[in-house]
Formats: structure tokens, C-alpha cells, sequence
């Protein structure tokens, strides 16, 4: 089981395959991980209703997966001076780690926010990005009450976890999720990002559907697959989103002399 020993993290990954490397960001909520892309703990045993892009792709990309710090194997602090920016820095860690330098980045759930916060840290990394079901707050605030019992069940799942300062966990999360919109990148970046997007949009209260078209309407090169949940969808939007990585991906590396 591979680990990254970091500063502040420990962070358990996974590679699968071989090709031009896609980065993954698991949905859960602040319990990010690899698991969550097969099934749901909620329903044991029972399969996502999406299916699960590294068993799928795995035979075209080399798929990059991780548990995000306090998710699954991975552990670290959470102290009031960490926040968004921290997965950030654990995952560019992680990618410098394995020498990408270029990538394709998926992320579901609170995975969008990580996906577009990690191609906003470092420009020219992402070359490509699909964002399933971003989680957000609702018009009016409509979902900060379901918002707050998923920190709340967080806090009380971490509170225990080395590294972990219990009084600083409510400082913490309150700075993490205090913002509107995606809480962790502003309207203003979605407004300017100029490369691929593929969204697969919400419609439930934890991924309101308002926040999806936001999302569309900013981002000026977005394509939209919906409906992509369910038996009767998951199959065709897991071939969308294969295709749309293919056709995105360079040609060729940019190297610093003619091959």
C-alpha cells in the first residue's frame, strides 16, 4: 500500500495502467477516497450509480487515485491554518512525486472543488478537466443546514486521528466551507478558465443543481452530459467521459528540443 510521507500528511495512493495520466479526486465529502468511486458506505455492497472511471479507463490512462488527508489511509492535521489550500499542496506533492507534470484531472463531489483548485495553483498542469456532481451551497443558502451536519459527522468521525487538534477542527471547517458557490474557488477563475471541461451536473441538496449551471455558464468551454446517473446512464456517460479525455489529450509532450 503506497504512501506519501509529507510534512503535515500521510497520503495513501494508488496508479493503475499506463498512458497520458489522469488525476483523480474521490467523492465523500471531506472523506475523499479511492473507495467511494466503487461504492457508498451508506449502501454496503452496493455499486455507485456511476460507474468507477479507474476500472474503466485504466486500459487507456494511467489513473492516479488518493485518499485526501483524514480520508480512508490517509492521515494529517487539520489545523485552523490549513484549509483548501492544503489537498491542494498534498496533491501537487503526490504528482511531483510520480514526475506528472501534465495531467487530466476528474473529480466528484467535494472532488470538483479539489480539481479546480488544484488546476488554479498551478497553471499548465491541467489539461483537461471533468467535474461530476460539484457540491455547493444552494441558492439563498438553501443547503447550509445539510452542509453543517456533514462537517459536524466529520468532526466527530476525525476528532480522534493523530495530528489532529480536536479544538481547532470547528475553526477549521467553519473556514473551509464559510464561502458560497464551490467554498473553495471564486466565481472570477471559473470566468477565466480557458481549457476542456466536461460536467456532469447535480440535482440533489448536498450538489444543487443551480450551482452546476453556474458552473456551465461561466466556464466558457463546458460540455454537459446529463442525465449520467442510474443503469440506464452510467454506462453511456463513463464512454462520454472516456472519449472526451481521449480527444483532449496532447498530441504530443512540449519538450525543450525537437524529438
Amino acid at each position: 500500500m503506497p504512501f506519501l510521507q509529507l510534512k503535515d500528511s500521510d497520503i495513501h495512493y494508488e496508479v493503475h495502467g499506463e498512458g497520458y495520466p489522469i488525476f483523480l479526486f474521490a467523492p465523500g465529502f471531506l472523506s475523499s477516497r479511492i473507495e467511494r468511486w466503487r461504492t457508498n458506505p451508506a449502501n454496503p455492497g452496493q455499486p455507485q450509480d456511476f460507474l468507477d472511471p479507474i476500472a474503466a479507463m485504466s486500459s487507456r490512462f494511467k489513473m492516479i487515485a488518493h485518499d485526501v488527508r483524514n480520508a480512508g489511509e490517509s492521515r494529517g492535521t487539520a489545523r485552523s491554518s490549513d484549509g483548501w489550500h492544503s489537498y491542494v499542496e498534498d496533491a501537487l506533492a503526490l504528482l511531483d512525486h510520480l514526475e506528472v507534470t501534465r495531467c487530466h484531472v476528474m473529480g466528484a463531489c467535494i472532488g470538483v472543488t479539489f480539481a479546480l483548485a488544484l488546476a488554479q495553483a498551478r497553471p499548465g498542469l491541467a489539461t483537461a478537466l471533468v467535474l461530476q456532481n460539484p457540491i455547493g451551497l444552494g441558492r439563498n443558502g438553501r443547503n447550509r443546514d445539510l452542509v453543517n451536519e456533514e462537517i459536524n459527522l466529520w468532526i466527530e468521525r476525525v476528532r480522534g486521528y493523530p495530528r489532529i487538534d480536536r479544538s481547532q477542527l470547528p475553526e477549521f471547517t467553519r473556514q473551509m466551507f464559510a464561502g458560497d458557490f464551490l467554498f473553495g474557488v471564486p466565481r472570477e477563475y471559473l470566468a477565466s478558465y480557458k481549457l476542456p471541461m466536461l460536467l456532469m451536473p447535480g440535482d440533489d441538496n448536498m450538489h444543487p443543481v443551480e450551482v452546476s449551471y453556474e458552473v456551465a455558464q461561466l466556464a466558457p468551454h463546458t460540455e454537459v452530459v446529463a442525465p449520467w446517473k442510474g443503469d440506464k446512464f452510467k454506462h453511456e456517460a463513463i464512454e462520454f467521459t472516456r472519449d472526451f479525455f481521449i480527444r483532449n489529450t496532447p498530441k504530443k509532450l512540449d519538450l525543450p528540443f525537437a524529438p
